[in-house]
């Protein structure tokens, strides 16, 4: 039977203290215990349903946890205060000194900057590759190689993942296969591919409000016990927790994802449409010029469509930047990072998001100054905003 993830996180119940249909918030750093011993069993790890430090684990952080892992359909889960929290303790944790990680070349700018600039501090090297050629990535791999790591769709080019393809190989060569999945929660489920770890930025659009900064590892219960461990977990020792208020309020935004991709996919396909048939350089899943649109296919769960976000090339930063802040006066977005709000937003990747890669290895991925990254919103009247954009396109005669 499909793997069907909405259904998954439908399927949990959770009640508050006094009968509330939101669990109860647990608004403390610390726990109290009837006796030394069951604190000591439970500073071990060999207590269950038993709390000793938020920065360990606190019921919010766990009801989350459980939602998500239920979502990706994995064991368990572990969330942190951001979405970069949650990628570098997945790296610390699966390497150290004399390690090696493939990696995609076209990832989100923050995590290409902890591989390329921060891990070397501990000697720790990464190759960045061509996610979407297998034999590039197989020949990437060294006898040092501890993870293949990769955005199901990348930030911010669009080039999507074979992850049963990447999965076939990682068990191949003994390794980890690490996913990204923040662009296309519900749309593909990795770990239901193959995918051993499944990360997501919280901030994006599982919360969907653009007012919380979080992050997820999903994973097996063993991976996750390492990454907790008080004597060597990386989610321990780095310190990345979550708090308790935002884990509630993840949670309650999460429960109407399926709604909101549903939506965002929508738009994002008409709009991908439109410009496509103005003649404007458009990448977007969705559409049958994507060269890994077929691919996508058959990884998707198709109630969820192909996401919210589509790039377009305008040919120069000077009129990427016009045309943004024409729409931002329009009131048809805004010009800012992140993505998954109920507002469009649209930026310039090369000189935001991206601005980590140096531009030599932006012009030999792909990412030109030109391009427009959108994230798009939740509009009901997505032919309306269509037609206000093009009014704004053919203003500064990018189109005629």
């Amino acid at each position: 039977m499909a793997f069907k993830p909405a259904n998954s996180i439908q399927d949990l119940q959770y009640f508050g203290e006094f009968g509330g249909v939101n669990p109860s918030i647990s608004d403390s750093s610390t726990y109290t215990f009837i006796s030394a011993k069951t604190m000591f069993d439970t500073f071990e790890g060999n207590t269950d349903g038993c709390y000793l430090y938020s920065r360990h684990s606190s019921p919010s952080n766990l009801y989350l946890g459980e939602a998500l892992a239920a979502m990706e359909g994995t064991e368990t889960a572990n969330v942190y205060a951001s979405g970069m929290g949650a990628i570098t303790s997945v790296l610390l944790q699966n390497c150290g000194a004399g390690d090696h990680v493939v990696s995609s070349r076209t990832i989100y700018g923050g995590t290409y900057a902890f591989l390329k600039n921060f891990a070397p501090r501990f000697n720790i090297k990464s190759s960045f590759v061509d996610i979407t050629k297998l034999e590039v990535v197989e020949a990437a791999i060294t006898p040092n190689t501890k993870m293949i790591y990769c955005e199901c769709v990348s930030n911010p080019l669009l080039e999507v993942a074979d992850i049963k393809g990447l999965a076939q190989l990682a068990k191949k060569h003994n390794l980890q296969l690490v996913v990204d999945n923040t662009f296309s929660p519900l749309s593909i489920s990795p770990a239901k591919l193959g995918a051993d770890v499944v990360i997501h930025s919280l901030t994006k659009f599982i919360n969907g409000s653009s007012d919380t900064v979080g992050g997820v590892v999903c994973g097996t219960q063993d991976f996750i016990n390492e990454l907790k461990n008080v004597n060597d977990g990386a989610a321990m020792l780095l310190g990345s927790t979550m708090d308790s208020m935002r884990s509630a309020s993840v949670l309650k935004n999460l429960r109407t994802l399926h709604l909101r991709m549903q939506q965002h996919s929508k738009n994002g396909l008409y709009l991908a449409e439109k410009f496509e048939a103005n003649g404007l350089k458009t990448v977007y899943p969705g559409l049958a010029s994507h060269p890994a649109h077929e691919l996508f296919k058959t990884m998707m769960n198709t109630q969820y469509g192909f996401g919210g976000m589509l790039t377009i090339d305008v040919g120069s930063i000077a009129k990427a930047n016009a045309l943004m802040e024409l729409m931002q006066h329009k009131n048809l977005g805004y010009l800012a990072v992140s993505l998954g709000f109920y507002k469009t937003l649209f930026s310039a990747p090369g000189s935001s998001t991206s601005s980590e890669i140096p531009e030599d290895e932006q012009k030999a991925m792909g990412l030109s100054d030109g391009l427009i990254r959108f994230s798009i919103g939740l509009d009901a009247d997505i032919e309306r905003t269509y037609n206000m954009m093009h009014e704004c396109l053919v203003e500064l005669k990018i189109l005629e």
